[in-house]
């Protein structure tokens, strides 16, 4: 609208009345109009619900307000617990600590307060409850128990470590001892070494300690007495019948009661001041075998099972346990007697029957001097009495001389479930026998036992080099192919070497032997192939095996350590999922050792057919 001139002067008359009427008293408003009051409420708090928390979390506090004009302040604090903890922000509706490390539960409380300006402060209160820190139990390690060794012996410490933290280190260390030993593994739980050769007892001691990183490291110790090297006057070493046992299946021929088993005495003499260990036997083994299906299988799969069983098949059943010479269901020799052997022995071997014997070892043996080699009879004695033969059965090809058959090939179906045989009543074995190992103990987890002595006194191990590890004979099977230094111009039996102990000095023609793939009868009249390593002719020393050392043997089926000095081993090999005898069996054709003039054994001048009977 634009204002004129007349217009603005009745405007300004117009407002004067209005003042003027207004001044008056005159009112142009109702009674309807009265003045009106605003409240403002007091704003609502929470502080949140209550919560269980462990040390090191990260705790949130929030606080809901509802407020008419949203215009308030926060303020929050904490009112009471042990630890005193630090809010990221203490204005603001969301706030943040970490719950502190406490030995025991405690509660933190904090307070919210919220102020509008115009109303008194509102203020709420929240509960933080903290879990105590488990703390780790007092560490605490076992060495495990003293123990007392013989040398050679592998020997296990095993640390038992009791703590509810299961990160730690653990460290084995030797504390005592002349020898520094050397462990497997110095931070594992278990360790082990071998004991060394020591000429007094001596005794090692050794200290695991264990660090959690939160407790004062523990520690504890153990000692180890290592005796010292076993000899043949040893007596722990022989198997000895304290207690007047006999056989209840072997007897006297003459009282015929049972004759005494094991070992009756050992005993230390000198003659012509020498030392000798003097050990009286009857040579009869005491042997309780668990009869298991491989038994039964081998004794029913033989070729001949129709005859050489009385009913065509073993008596004996999986589980049971057989004394030596008790009824497996063999035809047996005409000169065993009903539950007197009979039936423990396939077709053709005596039965055993008290064989007296005096076995002088010479308890320092003497390395040889000449070239002897050993024969059948007896080579030496195994640690319950009974006899060690060597390889040969004293039988050839054709009884020439010529292809001189092995003992544990040729009389395989010949020998018992303990892998024995009788000669002229002497209970002999020529290879490794299971059931003397059970007697020793050996397993094949570590160096084995003795299992015997030879003539010489040089002790004689069982076939286990270490744990799982065998000894190795270095005794191999000829290349008889014509451009092998082995071998023959027609790649057959034709020839035989010079020197088994020296190939360099090349071969000399012999009467032929069979072929490889020929068949040959035994003196059992079983039927047997002629493979290569047959006959005694068919291996040679192979000086660059021995060579290597290690669980390599020398040509006497012996080698040196230091734990156990100079020492013969039963040699096995693997076959297939079990094992066989490995040539030279247990002692090598000679002896290491010299033979006095008591020995058990003499010198052989040749192993043909004129050596004796076959064993």
């Amino acid at each position: 609208m634009t204002l004129s001139v007349s217009n603005l002067s009745k405007f300004a008359g117009a407002l004067t009345l209005c003042l003027a009427l207004a001044a008056c008293g005159s009112s142009s408003s109702s009674d309807d109009n009265d003045d009106t009051t605003v409240t403002n409420t007091a704003p609502t708090v929470n502080a949140g619900v209550d919560q269980t928390v462990d040390a090191g979390d990260t705790v949130s506090l929030s606080v809901a307000v509802t407020d008419d004009d949203s215009d308030y302040s926060i303020a929050w604090s904490q009112t009471s617990g042990t630890s005193t903890v630090s809010l990221d922000d203490l204005s603001s509706a969301t706030v943040t600590f970490t719950a502190p490390s406490t030995d025991t539960e405690q509660t933190l409380v904090f307070e919210v307060s919220v102020d509008d300006g115009t109303n008194d402060p509102v203020t709420d209160s929240v509960s933080i409850t903290v879990n105590a820190v488990e703390t780790d139990a007092v560490i605490s390690v076992s060495a495990g128990a003293d123990q007392t060794v013989e040398s050679g012996d592998t020997v296990t410490l095993t640390a038992t470590v009791l703590n509810s933290n299961t990160e730690y280190t653990l460290s084995w260390s030797q504390t005592s001892g002349d020898s520094t030993l050397s462990l497997s593994d110095s931070s594992a739980a278990s360790v082990s070494f071998t004991a060394p050769t020591v000429t007094d007892d001596e005794v090692f001691t050794f200290t695991v300690s264990v660090d959690d990183g939160v407790n004062d490291i523990a520690s504890d110790s153990v000692s180890i007495t290592v005796t010292t090297e076993l000899s043949t006057s040893d007596e722990s070493v022989w198997i000895i019948n304290e207690t007047d046992e006999v056989s209840n299946h072997i007897l006297d021929s003459t009282t015929g009661i049972g004759v005494l088993v094991d070992v009756q005495s050992v005993a230390t003499e000198t003659v012509n001041n020498k030392e000798y260990t003097v050990v009286n036997s009857q040579g009869i083994p005491k042997y309780d075998t668990t009869i298991t299906q491989d038994i039964v299988d081998a004794i029913n799969n033989r070729p001949k099972a129709s005859t050489d069983l009385v009913t065509g098949e073993t008596t004996t059943s999986v589980g049971d346990i057989i004394q030596f010479g008790e009824d497996v269901g063999y035809v047996s020799n005409s000169n065993c007697t009903t539950n007197a052997g009979y039936g423990y022995w396939p077709p053709g071997p005596d039965c055993p029957t008290e064989s007296e014997r005096t076995v002088y070892l010479p308890v320092e043996p003497t390395p040889t001097s000449e070239v002897c080699e050993n024969g059948l009879s007896k080579v030496g004695l195994f640690v319950n009495g009974s006899s060690i033969y060597n390889w040969g059965d004293g039988m050839s090809y054709n009884s020439e001389g010529a292809w001189q058959t092995l003992a544990p090939v040729a009389e395989f179906y010949d020998i018992d479930i303990c892998g024995g045989h009788a000669a002229n009543g002497d209970y002999h074995a020529h290879q490794y026998t299971s059931c003397l190992a059970d007697l020793v103990g050996d397993n094949g987890d570590q160096h084995s036992p003795i299992y015997g002595f030879a003539a010489d006194g040089y002790p004689i191990y069982g076939p286990w080099e270490s744990d799982g590890v065998l000894a190795v004979s270095a005794w191999v099977v000829r290349d008889y192919s014509a451009d092998s230094a082995t071998g023959c111009d027609d790649g057959e039996r034709s020839c035989a070497l010079v020197d088994q102990y020296d190939i360099s000095l090349g071969t000399e023609e012999v009467s032929s032997g069979p072929a490889f793939d020929e068949s040959v009868t035994t003196l059992s009249s079983n039927t047997l192939t002629a493979f290569n390593g047959y006959y005694f002719e068919d291996h040679y020393w192979d000086e660059t095996l021995t060579a290597q050392g290690g669980v390599y043997l020398d040509q006497y089926n012996a080698h040196y350590d230091e734990t156990r000095g100079y020492h013969y081993h039963i040699t096995i090999v693997e076959d297939g999922d079990s094992y066989k005898a490995a040539f030279p069996y247990i002692i090598g054709t000679r002896f290491a050792g010299e033979l006095e003039d008591n020995a058990v054994a003499s010198c052989s001048t040749d192993n043909g057919s004129d050596m004796g009977p076959p064993p």
